[in-house]
């Protein structure tokens, strides 16, 4: 007999996950269908949204090779059936307070401050770039973690080292980089592009570094299909692009409006979610309707 939701203490609601105390050393990770943007939650949810972040974290936390917080498999006894397919069991971490970015093409907050001072985090990239570029070498761009509906803030090695020793901040730059650059190299195998995405870590009582939270996922990553891409414009994209260009081009809502955005229409839902899971599947090899808590 699977235990309820309700027999476990919940301990943080955000964006998109809720945490909850299994037991003082493990936590369960729900994946809600909630979609952000813009530093809002929308009031219409992605159906099936929480299963792909889910089942594609799950992928690359076994295909990365990295040490992460997972502390049992999609099954476990411990999630409840009314989680089941949008839940794991983790191990209980001291979180950094850091926003671990890697960049390997420029877009997004990347390109509004690279066009203003012609750098990104304090590091310098050469002139010319356009929406788009690559990025060669990938850099690290870290930000601050804000809290629900405030903005991170895009800020540079020298202001994560004085906030977390020099260090550590050593050891999240370069696992940053290493784990962007497998992920990059198992999408593009893929044909799709890995142009940017943002890591979490936690440390053990003992100091050791593991990869949390979600990894790669499209809500932490912007994916573009290798075969459309062109720079200089906005790339074709697996990841909830498709909500933020409907919200700014097509919803008549701006960014900088005093009201929160408007309900989704029911066409941009299932093309979002169809978005999710071609990336879950064209990246994993895998089936979605294999994956654990769908429809009977």
């Amino acid at each position: 007999m699977r235990p309820e939701l309700s027999e476990y203490t919940p301990i943080y609601s955000g964006k998109v996950r809720e945490l909850y105390e299994v037991d003082p050393q493990h936590l369960l990770l729900v994946a809600s269908d909630r979609i952000s943007a813009y530093d809002h939650i929308l009031d219409t949810p992605i159906p099936d949204k929480g299963r792909v972040l889910t089942a594609m974290s799950v992928y690359f936390f076994d295909a990365l090779g990295v040490p992460n917080h997972l502390a049992g498999p999609v099954d476990d006894p411990r999630i409840p059936e009314a989680v089941l397919g949008r839940a794991l069991i983790t191990r209980r971490l001291d979180m950094v307070p850091v926003e671990c970015v890697a960049r390997g093409y420029l877009t997004g907050s990347g390109l509004k401050e690279y066009n203003a001072g012609g750098e990104v985090c304090g590091v310098p990239l050469p002139a010319g770039l356009v929406e788009g570029s690559r990025i060669d070498p990938p850099i690290f761009t870290p930000a601050t973690k804000a809290a629900v509906g405030d903005h991170d803030e895009n800020v540079s090695f020298e202001r994560v080292a004085a906030d977390v020793g020099e260090e550590l901040a050593e050891r999240l730059r370069t696992l940053t980089l290493d784990v962007y650059a497998r992920g990059a190299e198992i999408a593009r195998d893929r044909g799709i592009i890995l142009a940017d995405t943002k890591f979490e870590f936690g440390t053990l009582p003992d100091g050791t570094l593991l990869l949390a939270d979600e990894v790669l996922t499209p809500d932490s990553s912007r994916y573009w299909d290798g075969a459309l891409y062109e720079p200089g414009r906005t790339q074709p994209s697996f990841d909830k692009q498709i909500v933020r260009d409907w919200l700014t081009k097509e919803s008549g809502w701006s960014t900088d409006s005093d009201v929160p955005p408007p309900a989704l229409p029911d066409e941009v839902v299932q093309r979002t979610r169809s978005r999710y899971i071609e990336a879950y599947e064209r990246i994993s090899g895998l089936s979605f309707a294999d994956w654990p808590g769908g429809a009977a």
